[in-house]
């Protein structure tokens, strides 16, 4: 087992900023794979990575002609790893290399391996954005912090699911978005919401309006960076209902950040704590809370008892 040190390790963000940013632009050419060739799935779900035993996956994307193909970061061995269904494989060493160099060696593989590599060459997300292929600002990896980061990744992901199965309503997959650079779990009301406003740098707001199509309460991590210099856990309701940001959020730590427009949580107030994960649950649930309550949403349809492993969730039988 794990020390609580390193299931929860420090991730100071000044010290691995270059890092993290870097790897936020690889992550999005890894992420465009998908976009590129994988039906649209509501509120963009057909584009995110997951979280693995040793990194991050694309999951199967088709390659067009009937095979599949998939793209893994492995934080273990630094590395990634393309890997096609007809058996072949193409690895590239994660190590301080700009942008433009990253993109160049994946599409390389992609060729390599059959496969025909064109995407979107612009970053999403990101202001004052450079393409991809002209990218040599951005050249750092430091692999420790990129390890503790996807160590980090293992434990929120794993509470997460946790909490997504107290929600019988729709809800979006535990999964980390490239554009954002966040692990996210989203619940929905069932009730459609206003337009959103989009003006979100770099992606067209079509794609902002249709994420946002439906009211939802979401939960999710950043590393730092969007606002704030420091690991966070962050909770918010579109559209906001009255009264939401003065609601009583706990733990103790958390609070709404009026710029952002959502609550938050430091990391290493989770971290820190005695029961890390009760305290991470402990602040999805409350602010979750205040967003449906608040919001009127139907609690006696859509919520149940977190899951237990083994046992099935009961069910009343129907009434007349």
């Amino acid at each position: 087992m794990l020390e609580k040190s390193e299931r929860w390790p420090a991730l100071p963000y000044a010290a691995w900023r270059d890092t993290c940013e870097t790897l936020r632009l690889w992550s999005q050419i890894v992420g465009k794979l998908r976009v590129a060739r994988t039906p649209w799935l509501n509120h963009s779900w057909h584009s995110a990575l997951y979280v693995t035993v040793r990194g991050l996956t694309t999951s199967p994307i088709p390659d067009g002609d009937g095979g599949i193909f998939a793209v893994d970061f492995d934080f273990i061995a630094h590395r990634l790893v393309l890997r096609g269904d007809n058996g072949g494989e193409q690895i590239i060493a994660l190590r301080p290399m700009s942008v433009a160099d990253f993109y160049a060696e994946t599409m390389a593989a992609l060729a390599r391996l059959g496969i025909r590599g064109t995407i979107d060459r612009l970053p999403n997300e990101v202001a004052d954005a450079t393409p991809f292929d002209q990218d040599r600002a951005h050249c750092s990896y430091d692999a420790d912090a990129a390890r503790r980061f996807w160590r980090a990744l293992v434990r929120v992901d794993q509470v997460f699911r946790t909490f997504r199965t107290g929600f019988l309503g729709k809800a979006s997959p535990v999964h980390f978005f490239w554009g954002s650079f966040d692990l996210a779990v989203t619940r929905f009301s069932g009730r459609r919401a206003p337009p959103h406003p989009g003006g979100v740098p770099n992606l067209p707001d079509a794609i902002v309006r249709e994420a946002y199509s439906h009211e939802v309460s979401s939960a999710g991590f950043w590393p730092g960076g969007g606002g704030i210099d420091y690991p966070a856990f962050y909770s918010y309701a579109y559209p906001a209902p009255p009264d939401f940001a003065r609601a009583a959020i706990r733990p103790a730590g958390a609070f709404f950040h009026p710029t952002l427009g959502e609550f938050i949580l430091p990391y290493d107030a989770v971290r820190e704590a005695p029961d890390p994960e009760a305290t991470l649950l402990e602040f999805l649930h409350s602010s979750y809370d205040a967003a449906a309550d608040l919001a009127g949403w139907d609690r006696a349809a859509l919520d149940c008892a977190v899951g237990v492993a083994r046992h099935p969730r009961p069910v009343a039988p129907p009434t007349d």
